[in-house]
């Protein structure tokens, strides 16, 4: 890469602005904050980052644009991309580089939307025993006869008040002789776990606010709670901006090893979108509260995410992570000032993130446990948390066993033809008809059914995760798909066909007149495979566990993540993505990580408890288990290709 310097212009929406001869146009994108899919993270897997090079004149922006204005397609784009594709001058954003002055057209398909974000949070039933403790105390005022310094004055009153051998946290001194002096020697002190003094404000100032937020892969979300009360004050919730660099896991421990700095980025993009969240969740409170709210009421924070994110937050290298013996740099929780990570809330604040399990179980399975206890119940519970990454925890009183799967990638679009986020347009439920085998559905953000509209008002995008599940299990149900997983060639619907370009078989949900598109969104047989190993990874990591501690299936099952509100439960088993359990032992907890982790915050003793749920529970590494790869040929199969399902009969 040079320091020579070429304009390049997204269309439709006109951003543009110059950008380094060599440069990726993915990463061109990203720096001029043009929204574009790249589930794999720019590794050339998933074809889905697919944009138009407009060559000619454009006078309009002074550009002459060329072919060779961009690189040559290299091999990725030639796998993934038609001979006519090319011949049009589609590219791959994550392979063309920029060699001069181009515009470039981003397909609907391509441009990001942005997700409905659904992480609501549940009622807490808990004790408050906040980290963080209030005293309004009064000084007496200095004089000639008694100079005493203001900090020294201010730590023998909390003496007297109890709370001895405090240290002061240096960012609350700039503020302390200001407070004391405008407040007439009256304030309030702000003490962390009984042992540090954070924060001076003024006598009676209110709201003491904490954060909870839960740092998904995919999505965020933060619960802003009263700590003199523990109710819920505001919650907020946004994409996680590292989505850019890679949808899973996986696609962001390549990014930071290949791209230097990379590490450095993937942090500052997070801590940025932290910063968002609170800003947001703060701005909605004022207004609620009709009273303004500012960061520096904040003063106390707990985090909880996979290890991978929990890692990338704090600074730590992700790399050991992604190969054996996948060792995670810390266990246990972490307290560390929230200025320290660049997160803008009080100076003084700490940040407790919860502890990790295991490589791929981290904070957010701790907070799932926390929330949901089942070390405290008689009955076998097995919890499913489905996000991007599957993290599976079976047990009861007696003991606890985990593990994880990787899931997500398909579960939420990537990896499928029309796959997108929960966004406007996607569709998030399918019915067939068993008889005419009709297709209906429902989109994001629209109520009504297709059957009940114009077939140009349900402007259908693609599919999201829930959508995928209904939809194959939909065409299993109703002989579409047999329990192979292989399309019915006798089937007669007129929705069944081989696609010419590709020689798929597919099944149509949405025709082009449906579409925002102007062509046809389908299954086919490829995302009918994906979907198969994906749930084959659940049901298998579910059955490893239920054979280690000798049972055949669970009491009960419970559904965690916002994904998991959304599965319909009789065509998540109609399809084995979990063990057989009568439907009315299938429950959904929603946001189980993040209930977790408020829990966290306004509980000391959760910390404890935390801590020690993270070391007594036992971890299950699929990957060396001598059965998982025979577990998992015959769990592609729908439901099972030997297991029973007696609550499916009738």
């Amino acid at each position: 890469m040079t320091d020579a310097k070429a304009l390049v212009v997204f269309q439709p929406s006109g951003r543009r602005g110059r950008v380094p001869l060599g440069l990726e146009l993915l990463e061109a994108a990203r720096q001029l904050g043009v929204g574009l899919e790249a589930p794999c993270g720019g590794n050339q897997a998933c074809g889905k980052c697919l944009v138009r090079i407009e060559t000619g004149r454009h006078d309009r922006y002074g550009i002459d644009c060329r072919a060779e204005n961009a690189s040559p397609a290299g091999e990725g784009e030639t796998a993934l991309l038609t001979p006519r594709q090319l011949e049009e001058g589609y590219r791959l954003a994550c392979s063309a580089k920029v060699q001069g002055d181009l515009v470039v057209f981003l397909p609907e398909a391509t441009r990001a939307a942005a997700q409905v974000v659904r992480k609501d949070a549940r009622e807490l039933d808990i004790k408050l025993n906040p980290a963080v403790r209030l005293t309004d105390i009064e000084l007496n005022k200095p004089s000639l006869e008694d100079p005493t310094a203001d900090l020294e004055r201010l730590l023998a009153a909390l003496e007297v008040e109890g709370q001895s051998g405090l240290r002061p946290d240096p960012f609350m001194l700039r503020e302390l002789g200001g407070v004391l002096r405008k407040g007439g020697w009256r304030a309030q002190a702000v003490v962390y776990q009984d042992r540090e003094l954070i924060a001076v404000r003024p006598a009676g100032a209110e709201p003491a606010l904490g954060m909870a937020i839960d740092v998904g892969t995919t999505t965020m979300a933060a619960y802003l709670c009263d700590l003199a009360t523990g109710n819920l004050v505001e919650t907020a919730s946004m994409m996680n901006p590292q989505v850019t660099y890679g949808e899973d896991v996986v696609s962001r421990i390549s990014f930071q090893m290949h791209n230097e700095g990379g590490l450095k980025k993937l942090q500052s993009t997070l801590v940025e979108g932290l910063n968002g969240l609170v800003q947001k969740a703060l701005a909605a409170a004022s207004a609620k509260l009709e009273k303004e709210l500012a960061p520096g009421d904040i003063l106390d924070m707990a985090i909880c995410g996979n290890t991978v994110m929990q890692h990338t937050l704090l600074g730590l290298d992700p790399e050991p992570l992604g190969g054996i013996p996948f060792a995670p740099a810390h266990h246990q929780g972490i307290n560390i000032k929230a200025r320290e990570l660049g997160i803008q809330v009080n100076p003084g604040a700490y940040v407790y993130v919860l502890p990790n399990i295991a490589a791929y179980v981290g904070g957010d399975h701790v907070g799932v446990i926390l929330a949901e206890e089942p070390q405290k119940h008689d009955e076998m519970q097995l919890i499913i948390d489905v996000g991007t990454n599957g993290e599976l925890v079976l047990g009861n009183k007696e003991g606890l066993i985990c593990t994880s799967c990787a899931t997500g990638p398909a579960l939420e679009g990537a990896h499928i033809a029309f796959g997108m986020r929960a966004a406007p347009g996607a569709i998030e439920r399918v019915k067939v008809d068993p008889d005419t085998l009709e297709v209906d559905y429902k989109v994001v953000n629209r109520e009504a059914w297709r059957s009940f509209s114009e077939p140009k008002d349900m402007q259908v995008r693609g599919i999201c995760g829930s959508g995928i599940l209904d939809a194959v299990a939909e065409l299993f149900r109703t002989g579409v798909v047999l329990k192979s997983g292989a399309f019915n060639p006798e089937q007669p619907s007129r929705r069944y066909r081989v696609n010419p370009d590709t020689n798929l078989k597919e099944f149509v949900l949405a025709w082009a007149d449906e579409t925002s598109l102007d062509r046809d969104v389908v299954i086919d047989q490829k995302d009918v495979r994906e979907i198969q190993m994906a749930k084959a990874a659940i049901y298998s990591g579910c059955k490893l566990m239920l054979q280690r501690l000798g049972l055949k299936r669970p009491d009960r099952i419970k559904i965690a993540g916002a994904f998991g509100l959304h599965i319909d439960r009789t065509l998540a088993l109609v399809m084995g993505l979990f063990p057989d359990c009568p439907l009315n032992q299938v429950e959904t907890v929603g946001n189980a990580a993040g209930d977790g982790c408020r829990a966290a915050l306004l509980n000391l003793d959760k910390r404890s408890e935390a801590e020690q749920v993270a070391r007594k529970v036992q971890y299950l590494e699929l990957s060396l288990e001598p059965v998982f790869q025979n577990e998992l040929v015959e769990a592609t199969q729908f439901p099972h290709m030997n297991d029973e399902f007696p609550s499916l009969a009738g």
